[in-house]
């Protein structure tokens, strides 16, 4: 449409898409919309009422405006004629009112034939203006498809925000169902801690909302620049070729603007940290509850569970559900190995906790993990682990080490030492405080526990039992 319309031309635009009617439909209060817009406002409404005055509507399909459309129709071929006499005096040149027939290669602009002896074209060198144009357009058309690739993957990144948003929503819901529950398990006088529990727990929800909507209307913006520019680019394509030559270079320019911004990633850290939330909740009021309390030295962290693993409240205990869980691609998460983290990794100190592996039949393993192995393919290297499958327990860590392990009869537990000062993890058998194996390794990385496991009995992080004394 053109830039500017007059007030009695803004008569023929409807009021939701700005945009001359199409097939307008006239409400009892007499206000007209195109039928299209109004009955996609009207689905995303309780009620059917005018979007202007509000009033209610009591016809689900109003009636046509036939003179409105007709009017409409009327202003149209109007403003096709004008465009037509636009378009016909730019293909004159400005100078000498001659026919532009030519394209100046050293100016790259549309020349008549007397433009071409004048001196300001001296030695230059020209092509035929159908020429030039059709070498043009097969230049720009080239950024359609990266383009409409930039496009795709924008969508792919919405869909997945979409999806880590409902998911932030389902995780503060549940996290708060479970700090509510373990705090009923305590007497009245800490309510005030529950509290602070749960407006922390919103906070962050709110934080973490407020930036995933932000990246979304980010998204969305990004979004409709990149369709705008395609719409646009198309629409110069079409265009005659002297007019398309004449705007080529800033469409061209417009698309390398495009093309030279960086592609959206869903970032980490987009999720509810549970883990803070809810790990070792009552070890962090020891002090008040000091008889019930119990520390677990490993809190699994949901975020990063491969989709087949359900993880128990506490996040202490794993199991293999069998079932792929509808949970957000986020790069925390493993795709490839049924593995759960962590929550916290060291790079420094002596650290040891007891998995709780019992005695069944299954595939599992437990171990430590470099924070930079890849998580969504086939781990090459960077792992240490015992791995029990087949009836054999192993000591394994590619490429290099795949042990099997003489052990006399079978572990219920497995106790993780890491040593970071040494550079060692020891693997234990805390029943017999025997030393199943030791890995010597250069570790350049903070390194997390991990669990792996494809069976449905739990695999559980020991807890500890907490003393406190005071000293005088």
């Amino acid at each position: 449409m053109a830039a500017l319309v007059s007030q009695p031309e803004m008569d023929f635009f409807c009021p939701i898409c700005q945009d001359i009617f199409r097939n307008p439909v006239v409400l009892s209060c007499s206000h007209s919309f195109c039928e299209d817009c109004l009955q996609r406002w009207w689905e995303e409404k309780l009620i059917l009422q005018c979007p202007l005055c509000k009033r209610r509507s009591s016809k689900r399909d109003p009636p046509s405006n036939l003179a409105l459309k007709n009017l409409c129709e009327s202003f149209l071929r109007e403003l096709s004629l004008e465009e037509k006499a636009s378009a016909r005096s730019e293909d004159l040149c400005g100078l000498h009112s001659e026919k532009l027939k030519l394209f100046c290669l050293d100016h790259q602009k549309p020349v008549c034939v007397v433009c071409r002896d004048s001196t300001t074209h001296i030695h230059h060198s020209f092509r035929p203006i159908d020429e030039a144009a059709q070498d043009h357009k097969r230049g720009l058309g080239m950024y359609l498809k990266p383009l409409e690739e930039r496009l795709e993957h924008c969508n792919r990144v919405a869909v997945d925000c979409n999806n880590t948003a409902r998911e932030i929503k389902v995780q503060a819901q549940r996290t708060e169902r479970l700090i509510k529950e373990q705090f009923k398990k305590l007497h009245c006088f800490l309510q005030e801690e529950e509290e602070a529990r749960i407006a922390a727990l919103r906070e962050e929800e709110r934080l973490k909302s407020q930036m995933m909507t932000q990246k979304m209307e980010a998204l969305r913006g990004r979004t409709a620049a990149l369709s705008d520019t395609i719409r646009a680019t198309e629409e110069q394509l079409k265009t005659g070729n002297v007019s398309f030559l004449q705007n080529y270079k800033a469409a061209e320019e417009a698309v390398r603007q495009r093309l030279l911004l960086d592609d959206p990633q869903p970032g980490p850290g987009a999720l509810i940290d549970v883990a803070k939330h809810l790990g070792n909740l009552t070890f962090n009021i020891w002090n008040k509850m000091k008889d019930t309390v119990t520390y677990v030295p490993v809190i699994l962290d949901p975020n990063t569970a491969e989709p087949h693993l359900h993880l128990s409240d506490d996040l202490t205990a794993v199991i293999n559900g069998g079932i792929e869980l509808k949970l957000p691609k986020n790069p925390e998460r493993f795709e490839e190995y049924v593995t759960v983290l962590g929550s916290e990794g060291f790079n420094s100190g002596t650290h040891s906790w007891d998995v709780e592996v019992g005695n069944n039949n299954a595939n599992w393993a437990v171990g430590v993990i470099g924070e930079s192995v890849p998580r969504k393919v086939e781990i090459p290297a960077g792992y240490w682990e015992i791995w029990f499958r087949d009836g054999k327990y192993r000591a394994f860590s590619p490429p290099a080490t795949d042990k099997v392990l003489s052990v006399k009869k079978p572990l219920q537990r497995i106790r993780v030492c890491l040593d970071c000062y040494r550079r060692k993890v020891t693997f234990i058998d805390p029943d017999t405080n025997a030393n199943l194996h030791t890995f010597s390794h250069t570790f350049t990385e903070r390194l997390f526990p991990f669990i792996n496991t494809q069976t449905t009995a739990p695999v559980r992080i020991s807890p500890l039992k907490v003393t406190a004394r005071l000293e005088m």
